[in-house]
C-alpha cells in the first residue's frame, strides 16, 4: 500500500530525488504531528493557523513547507490508513489470532477517529482504501473464530459496525464518559464477540455531570 510511507517523506517528495534539507525535514516532522494534535482535538475546523502554532513555526513556513492545507492533511490522512492497515497486518502475525484481532481493535478504534477527523476536514475521501481496510477485518475474525476464540454467529460486517459504536462523545443525558470510556466501550464489545470468560472492565464507569 502506498500509504506506507510517512507522512513527512510524502510531503518532503519532489520528485527529484533529492535529500533535503535537516531544518526542513524538522519543520515538516512539526507540522504533521501538529496536524495530528490537532485533527484529534478541533476535529473538521482545524486551520492552517492552528497547526502552525501547535507546530511552533510561522504561517508562511507553513506554506512555504507543505503548500496548503488540505495537502498537509491528504498526507497525514494517508500515513493514518497505513498505520490502520499495518496494524492489521501485525494482528494478522500475531500466534494467539484472539489477542492479534484484540490489539487490532483497540488501535482501530484509536485511529479511526483520527482518521475521520482529518476525512472530514477534506470533505472525505477514504473510499480508495476501504478494501484493504475491509479484508484486514475480515481476515481477522474469519482467524479468530476459526480458532474457536469468537463467537461463530456474527459476521465480519457485524464486527466492522462494532468497533465503530465504541467511539463516544464526553456527555450523553447528563452523565460524564469515565477518563477510559472508549477502552471500556471497547471490552465489553470484545467480551460479546469472545467465547470464553468475560474480562475485567478497565477504568472506571460514568458519573453523573450534574453533581
Amino acid at each position: 500500500m502506498s500509504g506506507t510511507r510517512s507522512a513527512v517523506d510524502r510531503l518532503l517528495d519532489d520528485g527529484t530525488g533529492r535529500r533535503p534539507r535537516a531544518d526542513a525535514r524538522r519543520n515538516v516532522e512539526r507540522l504533521v504531528a501538529a496536524a495530528r494534535e490537532a485533527a484529534g482535538e478541533i476535529g473538521g475546523e482545524v486551520t492552517a493557523h492552528d497547526i502552525a502554532r501547535r507546530a511552533g513555526v510561522g504561517v508562511g513556513t507553513f506554506y512555504r513547507r507543505v503548500s496548503t492545507l488540505e495537502t498537509l492533511l491528504e498526507a497525514v490522512l494517508a500515513e493514518v490508513l497505513g498505520e490502520i492497515v499495518a496494524k492489521g497486518d501485525e494482528g494478522l502475525a500475531d500466534p494467539d489470532p484472539w489477542e492479534g484481532f484484540c490489539d487490532f481493535a483497540a488501535s482501530y478504534t484509536r485511529l479511526r477517529n483520527e482518521l475521520c477527523d482529518i476525512n472530514y476536514a477534506l470533505g472525505g475521501g477514504i473510499d480508495h482504501a476501504r478494501g484493504e481496510l475491509r479484508e484486514r477485518i475480515r481476515l481477522l475474525v474469519e482467524r479468530a473464530q476459526g480458532a474457536g476464540a469468537m463467537r461463530a454467529d456474527i459476521t465480519w460486517q457485524d464486527v466492522a459496525f462494532l468497533l465503530v459504536s465504541v467511539s463516544t462523545g464526553d456527555h450523553t443525558v447528563g452523565l460524564r464518559a469515565g477518563d477510559q470510556q472508549w477502552d471500556r466501550n471497547l471490552r465489553i464489545v470484545l467480551d460479546g464477540l469472545r467465547t470464553p470468560e468475560p474480562a475485567p472492565l478497565p477504568g472506571a464507569p460514568p458519573t453523573d455531570s450534574s453533581g
